[in-house]
Order: C-alpha cells, then sequence, then structure tokens
C-alpha cells in the first residue's frame, strides 16, 4: 500500500495533516527542503488535471490497501 500524506517536521517532531486510515506500517518521509513544493505545472500537470486524476485513482484504493497486496510493493 502506497499512501501519501501531507504534514510538517519540525524540531524534530512529524506532524501530519490527515490521519491516515491504517492501523500500523512502515514509512517513507521525503522532507522538502525550503519550504518547496512539487511543480506539477512545469510537469505538464494543471491543477485541474491533479484532482482529476486524484479523483479517478481513488476508485482504486480499497484494492491497493486490501490485505495481501503489499507484496506487489516488493517487485
Amino acid at each position: 500500500m502506497l499512501k501519501t500524506v501531507k504534514g510538517h517536521y519540525s524540531q524534530g517532531k512529524l506532524e501530519l495533516y490527515e490521519k491516515p486510515q491504517v492501523e500500523e506500517c512502515d514509512v517513507l518521509v521525503t522532507f522538502i527542503e525550503n519550504g518547496e513544493s512539487i511543480d506539477l505545472q512545469s510537469r505538464g500537470i494543471s491543477k485541474e488535471d491533479a484532482q482529476d486524476l486524484r479523483g479517478r485513482l481513488q476508485t482504486f484504493e480499497d484494492d491497493w490497501n486490501a490485505p495481501g497486496m503489499e507484496l506487489y510493493d516488493r517487485v
């Protein structure tokens, strides 16, 4: 399962802006230094396109989070 949750890191503490719907799992944390954000427009993705894509991919969330699907993360 891969789930991205935005948050903020300060003085050794990580604050997530939303509560992930998981009981327990390993995590990967990517630090975006100097307040940088990911520039979707430079990648040819408009805000509307990103919202549309996120909405369409949402339908697969239950499948991605189904028990046993973590096996595919190792492929």
